[in-house]
C-alpha cells in the first residue's frame, strides 16, 4: 500500500471503493478518506472491495464499522467484498460479518446493490 491504496469507481449510483495491500493503523485513514469522499456524493450504495487486501487489521475493520454506522438509517446501502482468509476470516471471527452485508465477489455485491 505504498502507492495508491484506494480506488473509486461507480456502477450506476453505487460507489465502489477498492483497497489493496495491508489495511492497518497506518493505511486505514486512506480508506476512511476514500469512503467519506464516496459518501459525500450521496450514492445509492457503497461497496468496499477488499479483494486485493493482504492483511486486514483492527483499524481497517473500524473503518468498515464506521461506514456501516454512517449508512445505517439512510438510503445508502452498504456492503463489503471479502474473500479469503486475509479478509473474510477476521470479519467472521470478530462478528462484523453478522452486522454487514458481506459478499465473496464484487459482481455479486454490485448485482445485489443495483437491483
Amino acid at each position: 500500500m505504498d502507492e495508491q491504496l484506494c480506488t473509486e469507481k461507480w456502477v450506476e449510483r453505487v460507489a465502489i471503493v477498492g483497497a489493496s495491500g495491508e489495511l492497518d493503523m497506518l493505511t486505514a485513514p486512506q480508506l476512511r478518506d476514500a469512503v467519506q469522499s464516496a459518501l459525500s456524493q450521496n450514492p445509492s450504495g457503497l461497496i468496499v472491495d477488499l479483494t486485493e487486501v493482504d492483511f486486514l487489521g483492527s483499524a481497517g475493520m473500524q473503518v468498515l464499522m464506521e461506514a456501516h454506522n454512517q449508512t445505517g438509517g439512510t438510503e445508502t446501502r452498504f456492503a463489503v467484498v471479502a474473500d479469503g482468509s486475509a479478509t473474510s476470516r477476521p470479519l467472521k471471527i470478530t462478528g462484523i460479518a453478522d452486522l454487514i452485508d458481506l459478499f465473496s465477489s464484487l459482481d455479486e455485491a454490485v448485482q445485489n446493490l443495483t437491483a
